[in-house]
C-alpha cells in the first residue's frame, strides 16, 4: 500500500455527476494522483478527459467497442484500473457498484461505494466528521447520500455540543439531477415519499447510531438542490447564541443570511459561482441562520443541500482513511477543505 512519500493512485469508477467531480477534487490533493477514469459511455464527458490527458479505461467489452468507434484512446479495463490503483472510488448508477465491489474485494483492493448502495456492500458508512477513526485501514467504506450527509453533520453539530435529544425532518428533494432534468423529473406538482420514515433517518443511524432521528421526504418539481426543515428537541433549554455556535464549529456548515438575499437556492448557488466554485458546488450544508428559531427546548431550522457536491471532501477524507496514510480527522478534513476552498469567507 502507498508510502508516506508516494501519492495515493486513485481510480475512479464512472464519471457522472458525482465520478467527474470527485475526479477533479483527486487532482487537487497534494498527496494523491488520479490513475485514471473507467466507463461505459462515449459521449462528451468522456471525450473531455482525452483534452485533460486522463487516462481511459474500458469498464466492459462493450464500451471498449464505443470507444474504438468514437475515436477515444484507451489504456486498458477496469480490471486493470483497479490493479494499478491504491484506492477505488466507484460512482457508479446504484446496483453496478455493488457488482463491482465483487471484484474489488477478490483482489483486495480497497474501495468507496455511494449512498445508493446499500449499507452492508461496504459494511460501514461514511460521514468524516463522525466516523473518520472507524474507516482508517478498511477495505471498503460506503459515502452515504447527500441527505443523509447533511443530516449527520447538522445532528452530529448539536449531538458534540450536548444538546440533541431527538430531531424530526421534512425533505424537499430535488426532482432530477440539472444536466438531465430533460429526460424526465415531475412538473407542476409534488409528490410525497410513500413510506414513514423516508430511508434518510435510518441511514443517518448507520453513521451514528445514537441519532434519535425520523424523516420524512417530498419530492418537488426543481433541479438545483435538496431543501431541509427540521425540529429538534433539545436535551436542555438554550439560546440561539448557543446553537448557532454550535453548528459553527463544524467547518462544513456554512452559515448564511437570507436577508443578505441570499434567500433561496438558486441565490446560494450564484454566491457559490462568484467565489469561484467550479459548477457552482456548494460543499457544505448552508443553513439560514436568520430563519433559525429556539423556544426552550424547541429548536427550527432550515438548509440546504447541494446534491452534486456536498458528498465530494467526505470522498476525499475516505480515499485517506482506507488508505491509511492519515488516521487523524482533522488533519484530512483540513487537507481536503484547503484545496477544495471549504471556508474563509462569510456569507452572512
Amino acid at each position: 500500500m502507498t508510502g508516506n512519500n508516494k501519492k495515493i493512485g486513485v481510480g475512479v469508477v464512472g464519471y457522472g455527476v458525482i465520478g467527474r467531480r470527485v475526479a477533479s477534487a483527486v487532482e487537487q490533493q497534494a498527496d494523491m494522483s488520479l490513475t485514471g477514469v473507467a466507463d461505459i459511455a462515449a459521449d462528451w464527458r468522456i471525450a473531455r478527459l482525452a483534452q485533460q490527458d486522463v487516462d481511459l479505461y474500458s469498464a466492459s467489452p462493450t464500451a471498449a467497442l464505443k470507444y474504438a468507434d468514437a475515436g477515444l484512446k484507451v489504456v486498458g479495463t477496469l480490471e486493470d484500473l483497479a490493479e494499478e490503483s491504491d484506492v477505488i472510488v466507484d460512482c457508479t448508477p446504484k446496483g453496478v457498484g455493488a457488482k463491482n465491489a465483487e471484484f474489488y474485494r477478490r483482489i483486495g483492493r480497497p474501495f468507496i461505494i455511494q449512498g445508493g448502495e446499500k449499507h452492508e456492500v461496504a459494511g460501514h458508512s461514511f460521514v468524516a466528521e463522525t466516523s473518520y477513526e472507524s474507516a482508517v485501514g478498511r477495505n471498503a467504506t460506503r459515502v452515504v447520500s447527500c441527505n443523509t450527509t447533511s443530516i449527520v453533520r447538522t445532528l452530529g453539530a448539536l449531538k458534540r455540543a450536548d444538546l440533541l435529544k431527538r430531531a424530526r425532518g421534512t425533505l424537499m428533494r430535488r426532482a432530477a439531477d440539472p444536466w438531465e432534468s430533460h429526460l424526465g423529473g415531475i412538473m407542476n406538482t409534488l409528490v410525497p415519499e410513500p413510506g414513514i420514515p423516508s430511508h434518510q433517518g435510518p441511514d443517518a443511524r448507520l453513521v451514528d447510531p445514537e441519532l434519535n432521528v425520523v424523516t420524512m421526504a417530498v419530492k418537488v418539481p426543481e433541479t438545483l438542490a435538496h431543501l431541509h426543515s427540521w425540529y429538534v428537541d433539545l436535551t436542555r433549554p438554550a439560546s440561539r447564541e448557543e446553537v448557532l455556535e454550535a453548528f459553527a464549529s463544524s467547518t462544513r456548515i456554512l452559515l448564511i443570511d437570507g436577508r443578505s438575499g441570499l434567500s433561496a437556492l438558486n441565490s446560494v448557488k450564484e454566491a457559490m459561482a462568484m467565489h469561484g466554485r467550479p459548477n457552482s458546488d456548494l460543499y457544505e450544508v448552508a443553513l439560514w441562520s436568520n430563519i433559525l428559531s429556539v423556544e426552550g427546548t424547541e429548536l427550527c431550522y432550515n438548509y440546504m443541500v447541494d446534491n452534486q457536491a456536498i458528498v465530494i471532501p467526505e470522498t476525499i477524507d475516505a480515499i485517506r482513511a482506507l488508505s491509511s496514510v492519515e488516521s487523524e480527522r482533522a488533519v484530512s478534513m483540513a487537507l481536503t477543505e484547503k484545496s477544495l476552498g471549504i471556508g474563509g469567507f462569510n456569507l452572512g
